[in-house]
């Protein structure tokens, strides 16, 4: 059991560790900050980023560069058309015994057995070798010839998709998009970022990033967000938010059944919880307001309301349906945000 004073010590080193990575990160990538902040609440709320942007937004570099600053094993996966699933998970091979002459089967670990995958452009890679990563993702672990191998913790897939390119991909099904906590949409940089982002990488300057964190500070930190007390109140917010995208819901709006053919399931609920849980740490609070379930509503629910065709007809997007159900569903009673700071912002 932890003391209060402790789970209080141990999220001022996540807040620290949190602008202490921004740092890092900010020599080599440039602007961003909402993506980072998404990527990095991912993490700590022990859940795997789904980013979706067009090419050339740096999606691979602030990867890579994030785990730079995180002293764990990287992996990083191009998903091709030809992928196989042992491509990713491993596979058994025959070894002989040298001295003795016998032949073993030994199984050969792919590169999902590292702690920070990146999974490039996977939509790229049929079904079968996307499938591959379902077990992975929720389990941590990969089942090959009968025989169980567990993944090393902490273990992340921050996963990168290509949205305006069709011919020749796989959309991912929804049951592996709900495997994703968020869904962080990139978007392109300002005019001023662009010119700051041309002069950083047309010169010969190489930027060194320093590590911030390990896997086992990851992992206490990991622990620390789950003990981040959470208001009735606010609870019942997030349920009502997810309720109300499911058409059989009596809460569901009309706009919600005229535009969606599928709503959120608990998964969304549990992962609102959590990433408000990590965001109200990063900023400095050890509770947790509405104005936090608000703020990860977009990434952890554009991926999981499949507009029905006449909403794709007339250009009805995810995002535009949770502005309004934001705008729709209020909280009622203490929202937790009247709770005094435990520590500074």
């Amino acid at each position: 059991m932890t003391t209060q004073s402790q789970d209080i010590e141990a999220a001022q080193r996540l807040t620290e560790a949190y602008k202490t990575i921004r740092r890092e990160l900010g020599k080599q990538i440039i602007g961003m900050d909402r993506v980072i902040d998404e990527m990095l609440i991912c993490i700590f709320s022990r859940g795997h980023c789904l980013l979706v942007g067009v090419p050339g937004l740096a999606k691979t570099l602030l990867i890579s560069s994030l785990a730079k600053t995180l002293s764990l094993s990287f992996a990083r996966i191009q998903f091709t058309p030809d992928l196989m699933p042992a491509d990713i998970t491993g596979t058994e091979v025959i070894q002989e015994d040298k001295a003795t002459g016998q032949r073993a089967f030994k199984f050969l670990r792919g590169p999902v057995f590292a702690n920070v995958i990146l999974a490039d452009e996977i939509n790229r890679t049929p079904p079968k070798t996307q499938a591959a990563l379902l077990e992975a993702m929720q389990e941590h672990q990969v089942t090959a010839g009968g025989r169980k191998y567990s993944l090393d913790e902490p273990f992340f897939v921050l996963a990168t998709e290509n949205p305006i390119e069709q011919e020749g991909t796989y959309p991912l099904p929804e049951a592996q998009l709900d495997r994703f906590m968020f869904n962080v949409r990139v978007d392109y940089p300002s005019s001023t970022e662009e010119l700051e982002i041309m002069r950083l990488t047309t010169t010969t300057a190489v930027p060194t990033l320093h590590t911030v964190l390990g896997g086992e500070e990851i992992l206490a930190l990991q622990e620390t967000v789950r003990r981040v007390p959470v208001a009735d109140p606010v609870l019942q917010y997030a349920v009502q938010l997810v309720r109300a995208t499911r058409l059989d819901s009596d809460e569901a709006p009309a706009f919600i059944k005229e535009s969606l053919s599928w709503g959120a399931g608990p998964r969304a609920t549990q992962n609102l919880i959590l990433g408000a849980k990590a965001r109200a740490l990063l900023q400095g609070r050890f509770h947790v307001s509405t104005e936090d379930i608000r703020s990860v509503a977009h990434p952890v629910l554009r991926h999981r309301l499949i507009t029905n065709y006449s909403a794709e007809a007339e250009g009805i997007t995810s995002d535009r349906i949770i502005d309004r159900l934001l705008g729709t569903v209020r909280a009622g009673g203490d929202d937790g945000g009247k709770l005094p700071e435990v520590f500074g912002s």
